[in-house]
């Protein structure tokens, strides 16, 4: 039974797992929900320059459609609810909603973008004239000034997962952990992220779907690592047995945020690193300036603005409370829910996911809850990173090997263990239902795993080079297509007055915001940034010694 942590003797061993009968009702509770970024493009293709439609709300104040890094750049929010059906169900409502809105304009179904990508054709978010409004928009200025528009308007999609009180204080009273029960759920949560982390490298294989990009992102990307794509076509950039492009060199990765390292080992010390990164100057960035012509360009000159900029595949969270910092609201109330932050969105799902995806990932979860959490050490966190940007760049690649504690496993060796692993979890999670429909999902993925051609970025290239598209072509392709199915499935009355409801609310809140007496803006961002201790120097860690290319 799931008492103590489960040993793990991967790669070379297998180990049998019973859940506890008394955690069984409790782990089929977890809340599932999803974050969904997407593009609003024209039909041609080309980034969307037009403000966030009025249609839609406010993205400052609708609790459900909001924008991220570009006004073009929509995030579909979900609720977190135990049903994963009816979460993807609001997340479908959410797109026809946003569809018969978005007047002539498609949402882009793909992660990485297309169109023209330079930093000036991309414009950046706007939240109105509050305190909170222009310190989201300097915000995005500054991740313009550090990384380009080009790379922040990469989509993708965010998993969130959690488990109910009620299976916490089950958990620790099975496990006869002491200490508070705050303390035990974020040891637990952070051994969980370790495990994710350790494991993820699975995601990108299975759920990938960024093998290929266009001419335009290589030239708005401007990436030392643009050399090692090979050319699809004229327009089109690939690597053939890449799964997700957006996690490799050329995606996510950032040379500045590479030079320091974040401990999950404890949420202390995650909260401990995060505030050093958000307190160190660092030269590049200085040069930008903070201020200029007393016109703001970034919020800080440290080597992160804010605790958000750092880049990373799962993350703890705790929802903030009106001007809380994020790392704020993890020491006072730890851990609520994980991020898993690494899925593409899947060029052949209308929605960007599928229910076998989730049903997977709550799966996927649990088993890295039950999972012995050892701490990361250097070797750790360097095989972490070093099986990520293998898989990003090559997971399908028949004769590539992982590193598992400085030994060599093949992907799908690894790969098929652990989802043998999983059938325990997806047989209780199922719960007696004859469809099986957790244990289906999982049998779908072994299929994957055994069968590389039948993943989405093998499927990807095999439609470009089939229908000779470049990859530009295909997913405008599909984003036609899918707006329209959209279009075309509207919503049930009762639903589509709830979000026009929200969105009149939305609009008022934000009116309200505006023309609200405020502290002066310096004075606002100064108490914002004054809310965590001032942190020592990260060791080893020259801050003129990197330049931002």
């Amino acid at each position: 039974m799931v008492g103590a942590k489960m040993s793990n003797n991967l790669p070379c061993g297998r180990f049998e797992m019973r859940i506890s009968e008394s955690l069984q009702p409790f782990i089929r509770n977890g809340l599932k929900g999803c974050e969904k970024e997407g593009l609003r493009i024209s039909r041609e293709g080309s980034i969307s320059l037009s403000p966030h439609p009025v249609q839609l709300g406010a993205a400052l104040t609708h609790p459900n459609i909001t924008t991220d890094y570009s006004e073009a750049l929509l995030e579909l929010i979900t609720p977190a609810l135990s049903d994963g059906s009816e979460m993807l169900g609001f997340l479908t409502n959410l797109h026809r909603y946003v569809c018969t809105n978005i007047d002539d304009e498609l949402l882009l179904s793909a992660s990485m973008p297309i169109g023209d990508l330079r930093s000036s054709a991309i414009p950046i978010a706007r939240y109105g004239s509050s305190n909170i409004g222009r310190m989201k928009h300097i915000y995005r200025q500054g991740l313009s000034y550090r990384y380009g528009g080009c790379m922040q308007v990469i989509a993708g999609i965010h998993f969130n997962y959690s488990l109910p009180e009620s299976f916490w204080l089950e958990y620790q009273d099975f496990t006869k952990q002491p200490g508070d029960p705050q303390s035990f759920r974020a040891s637990a949560y952070m051994g969980t992220i370790r495990n994710l982390q350790r494991y993820g490298w699975l995601i990108p294989y299975l759920f990938g779907s960024s093998p290929a990009v266009s001419k335009s992102f290589v030239d708005g990307r401007n990436s030392a690592y643009s050399n090692a794509l090979e050319k699809f076509d004229e327009t089109s950039y690939y690597k053939p047995f890449a799964t997700s492009l957006r996690m490799s060199e050329i995606g996510y990765v950032n040379p500045v945020q590479a030079s320091f390292r974040v401990s999950f080992n404890s949420l202390d010390e995650y909260i401990r690193d995060l505030s050093k990164a958000t307190s160190i100057p660092y030269l590049d960035y200085e040069r930008v300036g903070t201020k200029v012509g007393g016109k703001y360009r970034q919020l800080t000159t440290n080597l992160l603005q804010i605790e958000n900029e750092y880049y990373t595949s799962v993350r703890p969270k705790q929802l903030t409370r009106p001007n809380e910092r994020p790392l704020r609201a993890l020491s006072n109330r730890g851990i609520q829910y994980i991020e898993i932050r690494s899925l593409d969105i899947d060029v052949f799902e209308p929605s960007g996911i599928s229910i076998e995806t989730t049903r997977f990932l709550e799966a996927l979860s649990l088993l890295c809850l039950f999972h012995e959490s050892p701490a990361h050490d250097i070797r750790q966190y360097d095989e972490v990173k070093h099986n990520a940007l293998a898989v990003a760049n090559k997971g399908r690649d028949p004769a590539l090997k992982l590193l598992n504690k400085g030994q060599e496993v093949h992907l799908r060796t690894w790969a098929l263990i652990l989802c043998d692993q999983l059938q325990e979890i997806c047989e209780a999670l199922d719960n007696g239902n004859k469809a099986r429909p957790y244990t289906q999902a999982l049998h779908k993925q072994m299929e994957v795993i055994r069968h590389p051609e039948l993943t989405s970025s093998a499927k990807m290239l095999a439609t470009m080079r089939d229908q000779k598209l470049s990859v530009a072509e295909l997913v405008l392709q599909k984003s036609r297509e899918y707006t329209s199915h959209f279009q075309k499935t509207p919503l049930d009355n009762s639903v589509k007055r709830d979000f026009d409801l929200q969105v009149a609310n939305s609009l008022e809140q934000l009116k309200r915001l505006n023309n609200a007496s405020e502290i002066p803006f310096d004075e606002f961002l100064g108490n914002y940034f004054s809310k965590i201790p001032e942190p020592a120097k990260f060791p080893g860690i020259d801050r003129k010694a990197s330049q931002v290319r």
